[in-house]
């Protein structure tokens, strides 16, 4: 097949030959890694500091979010289990975000913290902004869909995932 149609998006090449497109292949969930790393870590660090956020009441409250959009959610019992604690789960949410950012930016267990990701997200969409209109402008939509390559591929570079692999192989003796 002249054309790249049927191609194996893997090098053939044991000896480390590739060409750019290899390397481009490698390195694709990188900037996607970066970008969900750096804003959740972001997300879940406003969420501390905001002074109004971790209250149970008042304007900017965890608690008058939730209140506001239970009728409106998807899953208001999931609301009403948030409602319980409004704080607990504020704080459950920033410290929640802060470790799937740092996970999905480091690259350790970053499956594992996409997973994470994407069970915030999930509930944010479920909850939060299940009635935004047209749906493509509620973030949590497209926040959810944006963990699960992450979730499926892992941090093949620049991780400690990688690091951590390459070092297991090294040490069984293991060429692949």
């Amino acid at each position: 097949m002249t054309h790249g149609m049927g191609r194996d998006t893997h090098s053939p090449y044991l000896d480390g030959d590739s060409d750019w497109r290899d390397t481009a292949t490698r390195y694709a969930l990188l900037p996607l890694r970066v970008f969900l790393g750096v804003t959740f870590i972001y997300a879940g660090l406003d969420k501390l500091t905001d002074s109004a956020f971790l209250k149970d009441s008042g304007s900017g409250s965890i608690g008058d979010l939730m209140r506001t959009v239970r009728d409106s959610s998807a899953i208001p019992a999931l609301v009403d289990l948030a409602l319980k604690n409004p704080v607990g789960f504020g704080y459950a949410i920033a410290f929640g975000e802060i470790a799937v950012g740092l996970g999905a930016l480091v690259g350790l267990l970053t499956r594992l913290a996409a997973l994470g990701g994407v069970l915030i997200s999930l509930s944010l969409w479920l909850t939060v902004s299940w009635t935004t209109e047209p749906y493509y402008y509620g973030n949590d939509l497209a926040y959810l869909m944006a963990w699960i390559p992450l979730v499926l591929a892992g941090a093949s570079v620049l991780s400690l995932d990688a690091a951590l692999r390459s070092r297991r192989r090294q040490r069984s003796g293991a060429y692949r």
